[in-house]
């Protein structure tokens, strides 16, 4: 049986890492301000996956969004996934050279299912994160495409079981109107997951603290939980909500730490 994973998602926009609430945008600081707050040194301890979304409202700068996945890459010693407008093998192709071992992929699963079928021929369908963003109405889920401003006509559950049958490892669920609230996680989005769905589900949109991150893992549905909030788990946040986790009797992964230089830290990944 696999362990279950904790996943921290950062939010890229031209050169910013962002905080999202019901997908409005603000800004949170640039390289140097993850410099301040986050040593990825010492959070490739407290989380198993790194996930980098480019999440630009206008044209994207993909070249800058690789630079910056470069610079974070380099120090992480833990899987990475990237995505936010991919729309060819060749854009997956360059994200991988920069350091990502997945890809993420999200309006194309709804627009344009040809592309996932060629990558994964190209990469292998264990390397492809289908994500999926979610909003709930009156009349049910409704998927949001193209960062949450088109929706898509067919509802979540019907669209579920069609990424069934596609050529994808993994499924991203968020959901957009708990997304930044900090009021836990919507488990009413894994009720609408078809029992052929068999790919590990990544559960995203509202934890803002350790009780959401549990509450998550402890639904044999969910493999791993998400959270994209950085003010709720910086400093030592992250690393205090997986041990809670572990002496909780989550099943977890565990390292031996090694002995971690201070000096080491995203200034010196930039020069890279």
């Amino acid at each position: 049986m696999l362990k279950k994973r904790v996943i921290f998602t950062l939010l890229f926009d031209h050169g910013s890492f962002m905080l999202s609430r019901n997908f409005r945008l603000q800004r949170v600081g640039d390289l140097r301000w993850l410099q301040k707050n986050y040593n990825f040194y010492r959070v490739a301890f407290s989380i198993d996956e790194l996930i980098v979304l480019d999440v630009s409202r206008d044209a994207r700068q993909f070249d800058l969004f690789c630079e910056h996945l470069k610079s974070l890459t380099e120090g992480c010693f833990m899987p990475i996934a990237a995505g936010g407008g991919i729309r060819s093998v060749e854009q997956a192709k360059q994200l991988l050279r920069s350091g990502a071992d997945k890809i993420v992929i999200n309006t194309p699963i709804f627009e344009n299912p040809i592309l996932l079928n060629q990558l994964a021929v190209e990469f292998g369908q264990q390397c492809i994160i289908a994500s999926v963003d979610a909003s709930l109405h009156e009349s049910g889920y409704r998927i949001m495409v193209e960062n949450g401003s088109k929706p898509v006509n067919d509802s979540l559950s019907t669209w579920l079981q069609k990424i069934s049958n596609y050529p994808i490892g993994e499924l991203y669920l968020n959901s957009i109107h708990r997304d930044g609230t900090g009021q836990g996680y919507d488990l009413g989005l894994l009720d609408q997951i078809p029992e052929t769905l068999t790919i590990p589900v990544i559960l995203a949109g509202g934890a803002g603290n350790y009780h959401h991150l549990a509450q998550g893992l402890k639904d044999p549905r969910v493999d791993a939980v998400a959270t994209a909030h950085l003010f709720n788990f910086i400093g030592d946040g992250l690393e205090k909500s997986r041990q809670s986790l572990i002496e909780s009797g989550f099943d977890l992964a565990q390292w031996e730490k090694f002995k971690l230089n201070p000096s080491k830290n995203l200034s010196t990944l930039q020069k890279s």
